[in-house]
Parts: C-alpha cells; sequence; structure tokens
C-alpha cells in the first residue's frame, strides 16, 4: 500500500481538499478519505487530477508534424494531406516505428495523457507483403508503450478497400491491407505477449466505412467479442463532407446513420470524428451509448469542420479527446480548442459547463477523462476507489496557480497554463515523470532524432 496526501484533488463530483489517497499493489486506487496530513502519506507537490486517455492516436504520424503545411495544391485539404502521408511512411520500419512512439508516449505523459489508444494501420512491408511475424508492427507499439510507461489499448486495424463499394487499394495502400481473420490474428498475438500486462488493452479498429465493406465489418466485430466481451471497437466516421457524399452515393445513407442501423454499435466503440453529422444522427449516437473521440487540433488542421459539440452534450453524449496526427500532445490543447471552436460558431463564451460545475475546465477535464478511459476500455479517468491510479499533479507553486482553488485550478489549466503546470505523472501508482522529467526521454529523443534524419532524407 502506498499513501498520498493532496491539498486539492478533483473528485468525480467536483473539487476537495485535504485527501488521502491509498493505492494498492496492483495500481489500484483503494481508498480516499478527508484527513489532515501526516507522516504516513507522501505530500503532492500541488492540486491533483485524473490522468486522461488519448483516445486516438497514429503514431508514426508525429514524425509528419510541421512537415504538411506548405501549400501544393489550390485545393490543399485532407485528400492531398494523405497522399503526403503515404509518400512519408512509405519507407518506414517496425525499429523506426518503435523509436517514434516511444518518444511521442513520452511527450504525452509529460503533458498529462496517462494512456493512448493506438489505431494502428501500418501491418506489412513496403511492397504489400506481411510483416514476419504478422502483429510486428504492434508489438512495436507495445513495448514502446512499456518503455515510456504508458498505459495502452493497442487497435490493429482493417483496411480493405479504397472506397465505399468494394473500389481495390490503390498500390500506395498496400501497406495497410488486411482482412478480418489477420487482423484477430494481430490481436490475439498482442494479448499473448502482454498476458501479464495490466496497462495493456487490445481491441480492434474497422478504419472506416470506406475501408470495410459490411461483411468484413460483421465479420470483425463478432471476431473481437470473442476476444472479450468489453472489446473496444473504434471507427473513423464522418470525417470529411466528401465521405459522407461518397456514403450517401454507395446506400443512401450517412456513415454515422448507416453504422447505427446496420451495427449494434454500444458504450464499447468509439466513433472518431463524427464531425460531419444530422441533429438526428447526434441524438442517436449518444443513446447509443458510444463514445465520439474528437481530435481537436488535428481536425483543425486538416480542415475537417466542427463537431455539434454542445447538442451532443445536452442529449447525454459521451466524448473523449485524442491527439490522431500528433501536430498536438498536449490534452489541455484538445480541450481550450474545443471550447474555442464552439465559441467561435457561436459568437458566446463558456458553453461547455454541467449541472456539477459551472466550469468550463473542470467539465471538460471530468468528461474527456471518463469518456477517454471508457474508449480505452480502462477503469480509470477518475479518482475514486477502484480506479486505476492514474494520476496528474500540478505544480502548485506556479506563478498561474497562485491562490488559486478549486474550479479556478482547472480554468487556469485549460485556458491560461501551458504544459510546464504538469509537474508529476503517476501511471497506475506509478511515477513515470517526476519534477516534469522523465528517466527516459533524453534517450528517447535522441534516437527519435535520428530516425527523423533517415526519414526525411
Amino acid at each position: 500500500m502506498r499513501t498520498y496526501f493532496a491539498r486539492e484533488a478533483l473528485l468525480p463530483d467536483g473539487w476537495r481538499r485535504n485527501l488521502r489517497l491509498t493505492v494498492d499493489a496492483a495500481g489500484t486506487i483503494a481508498a480516499i478519505e478527508q484527513r489532515t496530513p501526516g507522516d504516513d502519506a507522501q505530500m503532492l507537490a500541488g492540486p491533483l487530477l485524473p490522468g486522461i486517455g488519448n483516445l486516438h492516436s497514429h503514431a508514426f504520424q508525429r514524425a509528419m508534424a510541421g512537415l504538411t503545411e506548405t501549400r501544393t495544391d489550390h485545393d490543399d485539404d485532407f485528400w492531398s494531406w494523405r497522399e503526403l502521408m503515404y509518400q512519408f511512411v512509405s519507407r518506414l520500419t517496425p525499429e523506426q516505428a518503435f523509436t517514434i512512439a516511444r518518444h511521442l508516449y513520452i511527450e504525452m505523459l509529460k503533458r498529462g495523457y496517462t494512456a493512448v489508444a493506438e489505431f494502428h494501420y501500418l501491418h506489412n512491408l513496403p511492397d504489400g507483403t506481411p510483416c514476419a511475424p504478422p502483429a510486428e508492427f504492434a508489438l512495436q507499439h507495445l513495448e514502446a508503450a512499456r518503455a515510456a510507461g504508458i498505459a495502452i489499448t493497442l487497435l490493429p486495424s482493417l483496411y480493405m478497400q479504397a472506397n465505399f463499394g468494394g473500389t481495390a487499394l490503390q498500390p500506395r495502400q498496400q501497406r495497410f491491407r488486411t482482412d478480418p481473420a489477420a487482423i484477430l490474428r494481430i490481436a490475439e498475438a498482442v494479448q499473448r505477449a502482454g498476458l501479464s500486462d495490466k496497462e495493456l488493452v487490445v481491441g480492434v479498429a474497422p478504419h472506416s466505412l470506406r475501408a470495410v465493406d459490411p461483411a468484413a465489418l460483421a465479420e470483425l466485430v463478432a471476431g473481437a467479442r470473442s476476444l472479450g466481451a468489453r472489446t473496444p471497437v473504434h471507427i473513423h466516421a464522418a470525417e470529411q463532407t466528401r465521405e459522407v457524399d461518397d456514403c450517401l452515393a454507395w446506400s443512401r445513407k450517412r456513415p454515422v446513420e448507416w453504422l447505427l442501423e446496420n451495427t449494434r454499435v454500444d458504450a464499447g466503440w468509439c466513433v472518431v470524428h463524427a464531425t460531419h453529422i444530422t441533429t438526428a444522427e447526434t441524438r442517436a449516437l449518444a443513446a447509443s451509448g458510444a463514445v465520439v473521440g474528437l481530435c481537436p487540433s488535428t481536425e483543425g488542421n486538416l480542415g475537417d469542420g466542427i463537431f455539434p459539440l454542445l447538442e451532443y452534450r445536452a442529449a447525454g453524449g459521451h466524448f473523449g479527446i485524442g491527439g490522431d496526427s500528433h501536430v498536438s500532445r498536449d490534452p489541455v490543447e484538445e480541450l481550450r480548442l474545443l471550447e474555442y471552436v464552439q465559441r467561435l460558431v457561436r459568437r458566446r463564451r463558456n458553453l461547455n459547463v454541467s449541472e456539477l460545475s459551472p466550469s468550463v475546465g473542470t467539465t471538460l477535464w471530468l468528461e474527456a477523462a471518463a469518456g477517454g478511459a471508457q474508449a480505452l476500455g480502462r477503469a480509470a479517468g477518475r479518482l475514486a476507489p477502484g480506479a486505476r491510479a492514474d494520476f496528474v499533479v500540478l505544480d502548485g507553486s506556479h506563478p498561474d496557480l497562485s491562490a488559486r482553488s478549486g474550479d479556478a485550478i482547472t480554468n487556469a489549466l485549460v485556458f491560461s497554463g501551458t504544459s510546464d503546470l504538469v509537474r508529476d505523472v503517476a501511471v497506475a501508482g506509478r511515477w513515470v515523470v517526476s519534477d516534469r522529467r522523465h528517466d527516459a526521454e533524453e534517450e528517447a529523443a535522441s534516437a527519435y532524432a535520428r530516425t527523423l534524419r533517415v526519414l526525411r532524407a
């Protein structure tokens, strides 16, 4: 048993003062009690928050950040960006994928993410031949997470066609080519490799309706349920208007509409982006119990559009945040952008609040932490008995937190803070960042820089 004392901590029902937390040997919160400081507990250096799960990551794209910001087409958009991504990924090796992911996961931890969902669709060699073993790329991401100390939900992704209706994959998409049986074998291989790893969850990810036909989608989801009743299922949907138009031409249904009518979407699902949805889709998606995965920095970078967050939350919908292409690795930036784009659309302020708190910062942090944990299939995202001890400790001596208490802390963090407000981070009760430092950060950054020089040559 380990015990910690927090002068202020963000519990599921709001901020509380003078709390003693007990963490058991398995890394689970055993008890939270209101106490006075004592010698038996480690005094935390500042306010305590639950860690946030990054529910959507394509780790290799971290190495592309900043490389696609020069106009190459008069109508530069997601689709022209995708062509540059194909060029970049064409040379990537499993060893390079490990190096990029390890560096990225350390960056995430230092900013307050304590878990990641790796939506992993790079499975083959450049000519389309499966790796030997086929799970090699996935296993490299598992090892990267272990080296960094972050909890991981690995989601091998099914990618079968170039567009709706069975359009054949293009040559540059052959690195992603799989079938349901192959994805399930990769998932099983990762499970075997992590049998004793309590910070590993394995799920599956049909890439999108445009990349997976209905029969394969049904086969993959059925196979995922054989891995476990609560196996996470993640899918991209309705990120782009062209995707919506193509889906309508194929099925006379919009992507989220088709998904909800033809698949049993439930609390084990994460629908990523869902940017372009109607009012009826918004309400139905909220009623399904699924989590919507919002990636504001990537969605802004790619010019995707703006999700109807206020309507979705009003309907009782759950959401979390993800780094996606990792132009940002900071949950604070994602939450800030999430609120700001809604303000720009509505031309009003302080929009995302709840019955629990009129504070936008508190509301967004608590809801994103809870939604991220649900999407990752982890008993985390909250400071409560029975939850994993995933902690973020802020620097109580920082000027931006001076004389602030309760909701003023989360508002300062989200709307005026920078990454240096995060001081210490624990995953399952084990400190992985102490006094803003990760033990492996220098070596990981050096190896990452060497890999970038090779990839960009």
